[in-house]
Parts: C-alpha cells; structure tokens; sequence
C-alpha cells in the first residue's frame, strides 16, 4: 500500500513501549506516514478506502533501530540484500558506522522512497591512527566531516591522546557527536570526560577494570581486552557504571558480536544458523576462518573467555541498573552477524545479562530515538509510522519479537508475504531478479 492512503489495524493489541503496557482490542490508523489514531476498536471509525490489516491475538510494537550497522557504499551490489534483511526483521532504523561519501545522497533517496531501506543515520569516514596526522588534522576533518552534513564522527583505534582530545573538543565544540572506540592512550575516564556520546562494544572498560598494579595492559589482551578477565577487579563495575551515567554516555555493548567469537559455541554450528542461507558462501567461510583463528591465537584462553562473557553482562546490567543508558547495536553484518536476524541475537543477550524484555526493546525502539531524535520508538497517535505486527508478545517473551507477521516501513505496509518474496531473492547467498 502506498504511504498516503490508509491503513487500518484493526482489533490490535498495542505495545506502545512509551509505558510498560499492552493496550488490548486497539485500532491503530495510518495515513501519510503518519500513526493519526490509536483508540478502541468499537469507537474507532474505518475510512471505506483504507488497507485493513486483521490485528486479532496480534501485537504492534515500533520498529527497532540497528546502532551499531556497517553500511556499504551506495553502489554496492550487498547493498539490497543487507538493507532487505534489516526491514524483513522489523529494523526500520539503522546508525551506520563506517561512513561513505555516498551515503549522504543515499540518506536522502531511502526517506525519498527511491531506495528500498531502513532510515538511515551515518557517520563520515573513520577517523583512527592512519586517517590522522596530529592534533590540527583532526580538528580540521571533524570540521570537514560536520559541513559535509554526516550525523556523528566515527572513531577507530590508534589516536594518540592529544589527537583524540583535538577530535572530541571539536566535535564538542561545533555540536557533532562522536562515538565508537575509546582510543588506548586516552582511556575510559578520559572519553567521559570528554562526552563521548556512545562507546561501542563496551570498548575501554576491561582496562579501566584492571587493579592499579596490574601489568595486563601491556600484554596479550586479545579480541577487546577479553583475555584480560582473570585479572580485573569487578569491584570497580558498578563505579564505572555510575561514571559513565554522570557523565551521560551511552553504550551500544554489540555482545552478540563478542560471543559469537568467544563463546562455546562450535563453529559448524554457527555456520548452520538458519540466516546464514541469505548470505555469500565465501562470507561465512570468512567469518568462520576469522573465528577459527581467534580462538586459536598463542595466549587465548577459552575459560577465560567464558569469564569474560560473564564479566561483560554483569557490566551491561550495572550499566543499566546505574542509569547509563544503552542502545540496541550488534555490528551488522560482522562475525556471523547477519542483519537484522542480530539484533534479535542481541536483544536475547540482553534479556540474559538481566534487563526485562520491555528493557532490552527500549534500546531499540524509545531509547534510539530519544537519542537519535527522531519521531519514531513507540506506538502514538502523531508518531512516524515504523511499526511491528506480530504473532506473540514481546514482552512475555523477548524471542517473541522475531514472530514477525508484517512491517510498516515509514506507512507503507509489508506483509509477510511481501517481506518472504523479498528474502526468497537472497536464499543460499545468490541474488535473484
């Protein structure tokens, strides 16, 4: 259905996720992109011409937003496919982390409707180690990177202090936020201080944890300082956690890439997932050699490991539970990540680190738009129309949220047949017409 007709939801239980409640017996209409009536269903009058949609021992909820995506260029072949994915999993919103010139005009043509995607919010171009040369170089690319109209700054590893400092006073400065990895010579405390506006995968905080004596820093510690578990004082979490609530960062923890990579989990059967069918053979083999290879390094250590799983959820709760807020992302398409079917993954890592299912779907629907600000995260009149119908309800059960029965992706409507003949394109990696 076209986004300027109507489209009527007819005896829907809504989950508005603005509160912890379902509203049962609900009409929710939509006309022009737009959610114009939630109300009861024998109050509220049908237009003769709008689409109807059976909403009966259903469930609308918002679209989730994917924070931490990895977008291609807007001419890349993968492009449809990953963008297809996202929808077909109800992410209507995605925050891509690696920036490309082209994704400035491609920002455009998806709210346009001249390219089939979620909305789209983009950094530049990575600014790390090799992109920068000095403290005046990486004043001058913030600057660049903010009249060339990109949303935030992306940071990569190997700022020296100084230059990382020069980065965020900047950003800080002309009003660009900044986010990704906490440069090593700067360190946690340091990206606080500076108002780093998210920290993804939870980057920083192992070293922060390690006991003032420690040597460990100066070692093996592996795939995100994991290998440095067995050593940190987790006595010191919950004080972290309160310093990155005052100091008002968000974290997007992109758990599920970590234990994709480090957990027991055998790779043939990471391989066999059932989503690994919509993506390249020669992908997934990469993405198993990379995990093969990790966990094969001179110095990891699988308990270890383990330890560091259980240290990295314990620190997403006491972040939580401190007020630091935090945002759906887990690094799509990366390490057997596959779009859209990841943030599902990453919903369940938070529901097992301890947050509520109404919780973890904060991060994804009230959450991401609070701080992407946008007119999206939750079922009310007014609201821009990216929505979620589903079988069960998400929040008796957070696996309930992949029981995806259509879309509306900003009004228009996707049924499941729709979004089936859209996936059935990339079945066993290839593309079809």
């Amino acid at each position: 259905v076209a986004a300027d007709s109507v489209t009527a939801f007819i005896n829907v239980n809504v989950v508005p996720m603005a509160t912890e409640t379902v509203l049962p017996a609900q009409t929710v209409l939509v006309k022009d992109g737009i959610i114009t009536t939630v109300g009861d269903v024998d109050r509220v009058r049908i237009p003769e011409d709008a689409l109807t949609v059976d909403g009966t021992d259903r469930f609308m909820m918002p679209g989730l937003a994917e924070m931490h995506a990895h977008v291609p260029s807007a001419s890349s072949e993968q492009l449809d496919r990953y963008f297809t994915l996202f929808v077909a999993n109800g992410v209507t919103s995605v925050r891509g982390m690696l920036g490309d010139p082209s994704h400035l005009e491609l920002r455009r043509d998806i709210l346009d409707g001249k390219v089939f995607g979620p909305r789209l919010t983009t950094s530049g171009p990575s600014l790390n180690g090799r992109s920068i040369s000095g403290a005046a170089d990486a004043r001058r690319q913030v600057r660049e990177q903010s009249a060339a109209g990109y949303d935030f700054i992306k940071v990569h590893p190997g700022l020296s202090a100084e230059e990382f400092a020069a980065l965020a006073q900047t950003a800080n400065e002309i009003g660009i936020p900044y986010a990704g990895h906490v440069t090593v010579a700067a360190g946690l405390a340091r990206a606080l201080e500076l108002r780093m506006a998210t920290i993804d995968h939870l980057d920083g905080y192992f070293v922060a944890l390690l006991p003032a004596d420690s040597t460990g820093s100066g070692g093996y510690g592996g795939f995100f300082d994991v290998m440095l578990a067995a050593e940190l004082d987790v006595d010191g979490i919950e004080a972290v956690a309160a310093a990155t609530a005052a100091a008002g960062t968000w974290n997007v923890p992109t758990e599920t890439l970590i234990e994709n990579r480090l957990s027991e989990t055998g790779i043939d059967e990471l391989r066999s997932r059932p989503e690994m069918q919509y993506m390249p053979d020669e992908t997934v083999a990469r993405w198993a050699a990379a995990t093969e290879a990790l966990r094969s390094e001179n110095g990891f250590d699988a308990d270890v490991a383990q330890q560091a799983i259980a240290i990295r959820r314990s620190l997403i709760l006491a972040l939580h539970g401190a007020g630091a807020r935090l945002l759906l992302g887990s690094d799509a398409p990366q390490v057997f990540n596959v779009p859209g079917f990841s943030a599902h993954r990453e919903l369940e890592l938070l529901v097992a680190a301890g947050l509520t299912p109404y919780e973890a779907l904060e991060t994804g629907t009230t959450a991401a738009a609070e701080f992407l600000g946008t007119n999206t995260g939750s079922v009310q009149q007014g609201k821009d129309a990216d929505l979620l119908l589903l079988d069960a309800n998400p929040l008796e059960d957070i696996a309930n949220s992949r029981r995806i029965h259509g879309v509306m992706l900003r009004g228009d409507w996707l049924s499941s047949r729709d979004l089936e003949e859209r996936l059935a394109r990339f079945i066993d990696g290839t593309v079809r017409p």
